[in-house]
């Protein structure tokens, strides 16, 4: 009689295990003997016994098996909802609104949250009123670069005037595979012309065209979503990717451009006072970032060195290297040595199996 774990047992087996049970008791047996002879456990003959006697749940306990509701909705309480939703005076309401004026006339269908699943199962759940129904989440903005002009990232930052309230807006264009800054500029003001003029010089000062099939990622700022900015890079040939709505995460590398000039030791502890002096001081930490920096995400060469295809020399140099001093002193090399070569793709969100890649 023995059952596959979970498996019900039928009422009439029950009743004839039990049985068995009484005779192996009466004869002098334990009801640990008898549930071996059965093949069931010693506590199921239990439960059951108890069950029989009215003491236990005779009910199926099993996980996802059919319960009885025992207040369920009756069918004429259920149509009532369905009338009471259906009166054209409730075409536009919200369940919270029906039940309300159903209780000022002294009538009772049912709870808020009954009226909505009802509605629900009944296919009658439809987005009422002139608001706009939920719209579904923008998809995630997945781009990889395998070389230089491939995707770039640009963003605005705010850098403080001398006077409380007053900013001076920095506009900066980066490649996201050598890191490089491709281009800034300092302005008193945000502005879509003046990005379409920024962008036209740095594609005409770097060579970007419709040959090289760029992709420009930025948040949803106004001068990044404006039809001017739109038209000079349908001009120039570059498309456009957007984060998804207060996701800064997608527009990471701007972000964290912004975050190392900031937190550079040469930044302004005040305010910087005249928009040449703001100019000034960009224009210097554009030239060492990009000539000096060490950067931590492309293996500590600088953005030139990577951009102009210095940096695969330098780090077989510091692989050689490495390689020698373990050769000389094996003994404290537990492991394998540093890897210093270069990545190869750089990815805004790594895309995940089977997802397409934006182009």
């Amino acid at each position: 009689m023995a059952a596959r774990r979970g498996v019900l047992i039928p009422s009439e087996q029950r009743n004839k295990a039990m049985d068995f049970l009484h005779e192996g008791l009466n004869a002098g047996a334990s009801i640990k003997a008898v549930a071996d002879l059965i093949g069931i456990c010693s506590r199921t003959l239990r439960r059951w016994g108890l069950d029989i006697s009215g003491q236990g749940f005779s009910v199926d306990r099993r996980k996802g098996a059919p319960r009885e509701v025992a207040h369920r909705f009756t069918a004429k309480g259920r149509q009532r909802v369905i009338d009471s939703v259906n009166d054209p005076r409730f075409a536009d309401l919200a369940p919270a609104q029906i039940v309300a004026i159903l209780a000022e006339e002294r009538m009772y269908v049912g709870s808020e949250s009954t009226i909505y699943r009802i509605m629900r199962q009944e296919g009658l759940l439809n987005h009422r009123g002139r608001a706009r129904s939920p719209r579904e989440p923008r998809p995630v903005p997945v781009l990889e670069a395998t070389g230089v002009y491939q995707v770039l990232a640009w963003d605005i930052t705010l850098l403080p005037g001398h006077v409380k309230g007053q900013f001076y807006y920095l506009y900066m264009v980066m490649d996201v595979w050598s890191r490089r800054i491709l281009g800034v500029e300092v302005h008193e003001r945000e502005c879509s012309v003046l990005a379409s003029a920024f962008f036209d010089r740095v594609c005409r000062d770097e060579g970007i065209n419709k040959e090289t099939a760029a992709v420009l990622h930025s948040d949803n700022g106004a001068p990044m979503r404006s039809f001017a900015l739109a038209a000079k890079m349908a001009e120039l040939g570059v498309s456009l990717s957007f984060s998804r709505p207060r996701v800064s995460n997608d527009n990471a590398y701007a972000e964290s451009w912004f975050r190392t000039m900031k937190y550079h030791q040469s930044y302004p502890l005040r305010r910087f006072r005249e928009l040449l002096s703001v100019k000034a001081w960009v224009d210097g930490f554009v030239e060492w970032y990009n000539a000096e920096h060490r950067h931590s995400g492309i293996k500590y060469v600088t953005p030139n060195q990577r951009h102009y295809g210095q940096a695969d020399g330098i780090c077989a140099i510091r692989q050689k290297t490495y390689e020698e001093a373990r050769q000389k002193n094996p003994q404290r090399w537990s492991r394998h040595i540093r890897d210093w070569s270069q990545p190869q793709v750089v990815s805004i969100n790594h895309p995940r199996p089977q997802q397409p890649i934006a182009t």
